[in-house]
């Protein structure tokens, strides 16, 4: 939508008109969150013995939602602006972290070398899958995708056995040294994740303000339009796949060192993939700000799942099983429903209603 600004306020430059931070309290904003950001995993020194499981989950939590906003960051570029559906994405984010888990083990390169080795090595393989974008499209071109999901674990777990795990489903992934630190817990390795975040960030919103932005949403919009005007069709599609798998593989290698493993049984199904893209709809699809805005509801929806079933499998204890687990794909179901029904263009539109509201005080409705 287009942003609503009280009478007088508009730009006098094009640097201005091109701005992201158009205001001096946009950066001091900014500067104070992310200096918050880095001073809450450093303090489990300080927090007493009853805070500190408190704080272990929110520094997890965090990094949790650090890696997926990548994941979902690269989805965003390929759905959210080009219009391809792809049910791949966490099987390309298995592609990064063997990638990276394997040239840390077996050619000893150090983290930030794995993580841009394993995001152009994932991009490759999601150029094989994009191939059929040139010929199909929407329903079909998701089931085309859909082979990622079941192709890649296949090769995974029955290809090169010594190298990914073979049957057992997961391989170790070594702890990475970082200026001499072991990143052996999660508070340390949240940096790794933050900064990388933060540099995906900007690449990612930089890129709706180029010319292959321009030219993936004239995509979305009307590909026969956007074919007539001059666009290559296939390569701009091949090069929103390459980005899309790009982003996964940096996010899987980060999942990968965080987790100390990396394979099928760490998470990188269908489900998952699915839910990437429910958390895009509930962020808002096509904006900077859906992919951490549905990353963090969902990651936080989930975990007040596991918190209710664990509850109530206290109360009801024979049905304890199937309480710890009913509760999150329920939760997740309804949630989707709901934001299908009522806000279809996720909570990115409900913010941007509220920053307009701000704006033209004390005249909004």
């Amino acid at each position: 939508m287009a942003a609503l600004r009280p009478a007088g306020d508009f730009d006098r430059t094009y640097e201005q008109d091109m701005s992201v931070m158009r205001k001096p309290w946009h950066v001091w904003l900014t500067v104070i969150s992310i200096a918050i950001v880095l001073v809450v995993p450093m303090l489990n020194n300080f927090v007493s013995q009853d805070w500190l499981s408190t704080h272990a989950y929110i520094v997890s939590t965090a990094n949790q939602i650090a890696y997926t906003v990548i994941a979902l960051q690269g989805l965003n570029i390929l759905t959210g602006l080009t219009g391809q559906i792809s049910l791949g994405q966490a099987s390309f984010m298995l592609v990064g972290g063997y990638i990276s888990a394997l040239a840390m083990t077996y050619w000893g390169l150090p983290i930030f070398v794995t993580i841009p080795v394993a995001g152009i090595g994932t991009g490759l393989v999601g150029l094989i899958f994009g191939l059929p974008s040139l010929r199909v499209k929407g329903f079909y071109l998701a089931m085309a995708t859909l082979a990622a999901q079941f192709i890649i674990p296949w090769m995974t777990r029955n290809l090169w056995r010594d190298y990914l795990g073979g049957t057992s489903g997961a391989i170790e992934v070594p702890s990475p040294i970082v200026f001499g630190f072991a990143t052996t817990e999660v508070t340390r390795f949240f940096y790794i994740s933050f900064v990388v975040l933060l540099l995906t960030t900007v690449i990612s919103v930089n890129i709706r303000r180029t010319r292959l932005g321009r030219a993936f949403i004239s995509i979305r919009d009307n590909d026969l339009a956007a074919e007539l005007l001059g666009v290559n069709l296939f390569g701009y599609k091949l090069r929103a796949f390459f980005l899309a798998a790009t982003f996964a593989g940096i996010a899987g290698a980060l999942k990968a060192h965080s987790q100390r493993g990396v394979g099928t049984e760490f998470g990188y199904s269908l489900e998952e993939s699915i839910i990437f893209l429910g958390m895009l709809v509930i962020g808002g699809m096509g904006s900077n700000i859906g992919p951490f805005l549905g990353a963090a509801f969902v990651i936080l929806l989930e975990d007040a799942a596991l918190w209710m079933g664990a509850s109530l499998a206290d109360v009801f204890p024979e049905q304890g099983a199937s309480l710890l687990t009913s509760f999150r794909p329920i939760f997740f179901g309804l949630m989707l429903m709901l934001f299908l029904i009522f806000e279809p263009r996720g909570l990115a539109h409900r913010w941007e209603l509220f920053k307009a509201a701000w704006r033209i005080r004390p005249f909004a409705r």
